[in-house]
């Protein structure tokens, strides 16, 4: 295995550099004084991921979840080059000289990908110091990163992909601030740094968060907010400033002139008002979300999907129309108030309505078991009385996320381009026995649980009891 190598960060301050925010400085020629601009780098910690190195390979005789709610028996999926090549029944054309696996009783879906983790912010052991999730010090925190908190020794990476079969994940701050800072997406991979990890090109996510986290945190220090009216009016005050911010940059861009002055936390906000950040609110009641796409509309965002919502199965309907996703457990209900009227067929009764569905974490050890959370979940809705496939049920973990992340169109499903991101199982995923035999990132091969050489260890495991154990 290879590892990047991770290149110089680039300046905050660039000139001519794409991606790039630009302002203006003045620059003596001779006589004259001349504008020229000045770019800020937009993505100053770049992805330096490679993908490992993997061979041409078809799996056959397998039944196929494409991901996207498709679902082919006896079918062929075949990958190269990192992507995938061709997905389709059994007389799909395999070339001479590749890798063939029998999937006999066996089935492949894409790579599970997990919208809602805290791995590496919050890695193994979970000790006080290596506690990096939440910056407690404001409820408004737009100006942190979660990757720069992100520790690829975290042992919770490997037990993912084993485990789990996750591939692709998102890594939030947590939620004890209304603004909780930017998210990043990471390729479950084995690497020495962040930017090794980071998805190319992935948009970055703006976590943000209601109900009765920051009213808690922060009330119990008598200051703002300590009530709910106190989280709308910091949040709306806050969109404010961003929308005066971005205005302020607009008129800069027609006319030139002096550049307004900068400031890191209003970028992103500045960058969610343009649609380049996803936003990603955890909320729980259905009242409080309703407020929110209120307070979207409000200011101009969007918001991508809610997290954890509980109570979305009230409002289904209003999330279809507004096109939000909803990342919820499977059954988690009553740790605290706003949880109590959570149900188990909370899933399934949004999938019903048409609105887009999907089956996080938000832990260490459930993201290994996703599969399993979405079967409960499938379960409680049929028991429910709704007619939802098993492939529709696997859409929860792989092509909505990926949606609601802004990766749908290179993850997320087997389709050809795609990359190949695939998981093949001893089983159907949706059975309590079923466990990922082989995981493949973008065509290479990173677990097999059939060759102890296959099993990522990080440097911090080495040496010690459990290095590399699956459990």
């Amino acid at each position: 295995m290879k590892y990047g190598f991770t290149a110089p960060l680039a300046a905050i301050l660039v000139v001519g550099c794409a991606n790039t925010a630009t302002a203006e400085r003045p620059v003596s020629s001779g006589s004259t004084t001349s504008r020229e601009r000045v770019s800020f780098n937009e993505n100053p910690y770049p992805s330096t991921y490679k993908p490992y190195g993997g061979a041409a390979t078809a799996i056959r005789n397998v039944t196929v979840f494409d991901g996207e709610g498709g679902q082919i028996d006896n079918g062929v999926v075949f990958f190269s080059d990192g992507k995938i090549t061709a997905v389709g029944g059994a007389d799909t054309p395999i070339p001479a000289d590749v890798t063939v696996i029998d999937g006999t009783g066996k089935f492949v879906t894409p790579g599970i990908i997990d919208i809602h983790s805290h791995l590496g912010n919050y890695p193994s052991p979970g000790v006080q110091a290596h506690a990096d999730g939440n910056e407690v010090t404001s409820p408004v925190t737009a100006d942190v990163w979660a990757e720069h908190a992100v520790w690829p020794q975290d042992p919770g990476f490997s037990r993912a992909l084993a485990n789990g079969g996750i591939t692709s994940l998102q890594i939030l701050p947590g939620s004890a601030n209304l603004f909780g800072g930017r998210s990043v997406t990471l390729k479950n991979v084995p690497a020495r740094t962040m930017q090794a990890m980071k998805f190319p090109d992935a948009p970055y996510g703006l976590k943000m968060a209601c109900g009765e986290n920051p009213k808690r945190v922060y009330g119990s220090r008598n200051q703002k907010p300590g009530s709910r009216m106190g989280n709308l009016a910091l949040n709306r005050q806050t969109w404010a400033r961003a929308v005066e911010y971005k205005a302020r940059w607009d008129e800069y861009d027609r006319k030139g002139g002096t550049p307004p002055a900068r400031d890191i936390g209003l970028d992103t906000l500045k960058g969610a008002l343009e649609g380049r950040i996803q936003i990603h609110n955890h909320c729980y009641r259905a009242d409080e979300m309703a407020i929110v796409v209120d307070m979207a509309k409000e200011f101009g965002y969007t918001v991508a999907a809610f997290h954890h919502a509980v109570e979305s199965y009230k409002i289904a309907d209003l999330l279809k129309d507004n096109g939000i996703c909803s990342a919820v457990w499977a059954d988690w209900w009553g740790f605290k108030m706003e949880s109590y009227d959570g149900i188990p067929e909370n899933a399934a009764i949004i999938q019903n309505a048409g609105a887009c569905t999907i089956i996080h974490s938000d832990d260490q050890d459930q993201i290994q078991r996703l599969n399993q959370e979405a079967a409960k979940a499938l379960g409680d809705g049929r028991r429910m009385g709704f007619n939802i496939s098993d492939a529709t049920a696997i859409s929860w973990l792989t092509y909505n996320p990926a949606k609601a992340m802004g990766i749908a169109d290179r993850t997320g499903s087997l389709k050809p381009g795609k990359m190949a991101d695939v998981v093949l199982w001893n089983a159907n995923p949706l059975s309590v026995y079923a466990r990922p035999e082989k995981v493949w990132v973008d065509g290479a091969m990173l677990y097999d649980a059939n060759d102890p050489t296959r099993r990522p260890v990080s440097d911090f495991e080495l040496g010690q009891p459990g290095s590399g154990d699956t459990k």
